[in-house]
């Protein structure tokens, strides 16, 4: 069995847990995120716990197992205190500004790109550099970062475009002179 699906999850204070068969519904101070799991999967809650069983001993059990109960704890995370992913820009005359709630985003292309964020998505702009994508459902966040980066993949050789803070890029050397 699955060791991260048998460990409870902690509710913090000021978020609720709500249960209604397989459906889960998680409020907290930054908000209401609510998620309908397998149904071979029963999930109670105990005092002030959740815990996730499974119903049998299959392959399929096992691997909803601690799928199930990561789900619900990012679920209680997001509510209480919320995911942020964090992107670079690096390359000449690449610059992102926010024009009320849009994005705008300078890649060397002949138009800016503008990005629309979609409900529960926040971006911040700290410079012209360090985008800032925030929110509480964890799958929209890594979504909505990926394909930002997804506009200018950064490039071996140069290492221009878009990528995560932190994330290395492998350069390559290029072409070679001839002597």
């Amino acid at each position: 069995m699955s060791r991260i699906g048998k460990k409870p999850i902690n509710i913090p204070q000021g978020v609720e847990v709500e249960i209604e068969g397989n459906l889960v519904r998680v409020r907290g101070p930054k908000g209401v995120l609510e998620k309908e799991f397998h149904p071979r999967m029963r999930i109670e809650k105990r005092d002030n716990v959740v815990v996730v069983v499974p119903q049998g001993d299959s392959k399929l059990d096992k691997s909803l197992f601690g799928l199930t109960r990561t789900l619900i704890a990012n679920m209680v995370e997001g509510v209480s205190k919320g995911f942020e992913k964090s992107l670079e820009l690096s390359g000449l005359g690449y610059r992102a500004q926010k024009k009320g709630d849009t994005l705008v985003l300078s890649l060397g292309f002949s138009h800016p790109v503008e990005i629309e964020p979609p409900e529960g998505i926040s971006f911040e702009v700290e410079g012209q550099q360090i985008i800032k994508v925030k929110g509480i459902d964890k799958e929209k966040v890594g979504q909505v970062a990926a394909d930002i980066r997804k506009l200018r993949k950064p490039e071996p050789y140069k290492g221009t475009g878009i990528k995560y803070v932190g994330e290395v890029i492998r350069r390559k050397q290029g072409k070679a002179m001839a002597k």
